[in-house]
């Protein structure tokens, strides 16, 4: 990858998590996630109510590998809040349940108003259909 490719890239994600209050970087989208670490700090975001932004880091691995530069953290997916690194699926879980992560995003309790509740489970996804690339 050339010096500039890289500065580009590195330069957008600095960007991105700049102008977005929250932005979670992903396998997937939050209307599908591509893995379950993702899918569950979708489902924890969403049951917060608080908007944010989202990237999917699959279709360029140059934005993972970029991501993890900027963030010095090796694994998808990864919550900033405020420009500030928070962590990825493990300690969005722990900071939601202790109530950590609603304060952080300005905002009272969880779902039902009280912290101190278990992390809500991603939605059930239905199977993609099966496809059959005939290459013959």
């Amino acid at each position: 990858m050339s010096d500039d490719v890289t500065t580009q890239i590195r330069e957008a994600i600095q960007s991105a998590i700049a102008e977005n209050p929250v932005i979670l970087f992903m396998k997937g989208t939050p209307d599908q996630p591509m893995c379950g670490f993702s899918a569950r700090t979708v489902a924890i975001l969403q049951s917060v109510g608080k908007p944010f932004a989202a990237v999917n880091i699959l279709p360029d691995p140059r934005i993972r590998q970029e991501l993890s530069t900027v963030s010095n953290w090796p694994t998808i997916p990864q919550l900033f809040i405020d420009g500030e690194f928070v962590g990825g699926c493990d300690i969005v879980t722990e900071m939601y349940e202790s109530g950590e992560l609603q304060e952080a995003l300005g905002v009272e309790g969880g779902a039902n108003g009280a912290p101190d509740q278990p992390a809500p489970e991603p939605a059930a996804q239905e199977p993609a259909p099966l496809t059959i690339d005939n290459r013959l």
